[in-house]
């Protein structure tokens, strides 16, 4: 099955089952709430609750149409101040924009991906960042997101590091070289130290760091900090947080979690399946560092989908971030 017909079959099949899956609870809970009520129901109540559990059984189908067919597109820019202790004056209101899980595919168009870059372009950053999983598969169009990236041409550059779908496709090779011939630098164990006035930022990447090697999390990342520099890290799973602080970066930049892509809000708590894997899951986040500063990171929810092609309290995000003394 060519990929592009597998993604589409493979997005349906998610879709039913989480759609039929939640109505099947809805009608198991609306059965058990009617045997706990009155047993006589006159016809013209009989017939309201019915049109009521009707309703409740399809609100999962009306719901991932709702996250598939208007929130999966809804892309927004963010615009975040990162505080950073000491700052150099020369970095004070640097802008940094994020891209990151484009996923271009069959659930994310040319189209999509060209309306994304012209905002991105219309932000006029200083510098371009790409945190991984530009596409999903093999098979899928690489070489037309590398090229829509390209298009931004931000004064510093484009840097970016590489996420687990790059290796899934087994094209982290591909994607760094034809990247460097379009002009975006993805930095795999690598740094690069961009001047600005008196200031250097110092720009690390590291490839996706598999969960099944926690225990090895930025092993060596420590030596591509430089004294001196603010230190940023880009990281495509946020997980790596902790080691990151510890090892005296200032700043992370990190997606890989869709912002939980499908997320539910109960009792001020956001409950989605990313919770399982990082804590870290959208957003603005900070630790200690062992000098006694700071260590910030930003979670992306990224631009695409992966699974289930719907997004549900997470719409997809095009994060400007500004640096700050702080």
């Amino acid at each position: 099955m060519p990929p592009s017909i597998r993604g589409v079959v493979t997005g349906f099949t998610y879709m039913w089952a989480f759609s039929s899956t939640g109505a099947l609870l809805a009608h198991r809970f609306w059965r058990w709430l009617l045997a706990r009520g009155p047993v006589d129901f006159n016809p013209g109540r009989r017939r309201l609750v019915n049109v009521a559990g009707n309703a409740f059984v399809a609100a999962p189908f009306a719901l991932t149409g709702f996250g598939a067919l208007i929130q999966r597109t809804d892309f927004r820019v963010r615009e975040v101040e990162i505080p950073i202790r000491d700052l150099p004056p020369d970095l004070e209101g640097l802008r940094i924009l994020q891209l990151t899980d484009i996923h271009l595919g069959p659930y994310l168009s040319e189209r999509d991906l060209a309306r994304v870059i012209d905002e991105s372009r219309n932000l006029r950053p200083h510098l371009v960042v790409v945190t991984g999983d530009l596409i999903s598969m093999s098979g899928d169009p690489l070489d037309v997101c590398l090229r829509q990236i390209a298009r931004l041409r931000p004064d510093a550059g484009i840097l970016g590091c590489l996420g687990n779908h790059e290796a899934y496709a087994q094209v982290r090779r591909y994607t760094t070289d034809q990247g460097a011939r379009l002009g975006i630098d993805f930095l795999r164990a690598q740094a690069r130290p961009l001047r600005f006035g008196a200031a250097t930022l110092n720009i690390a990447g590291v490839d996706y760091q598999s969960v099944s090697d926690r225990k090895s999390y930025l092993l060596g990342a420590e030596r591509l900090i430089a004294p001196g520099a603010v230190n940023v890290l880009l990281s495509h799973n946020p997980d790596v947080f902790p080691v990151a602080a510890r090892q005296e970066y200032d700043f992370t930049i990190a997606g890989h979690t869709h912002g939980g892509q499908v997320t539910v809000e109960i009792l001020h708590q956001s409950l989605n399946v990313a919770r399982f894997i990082t804590p870290f899951v959208s957003g603005h986040y900070s630790l200690p560092r062992p000098s006694g500063a700071t260590a910030s990171i930003y979670v992306s929810r990224g631009i695409g989908t992966i699974g289930l092609p719907v997004r549900i309290g997470a719409p997809p995000e095009i994060p400007l971030l500004r640096l700050v003394a702080g």
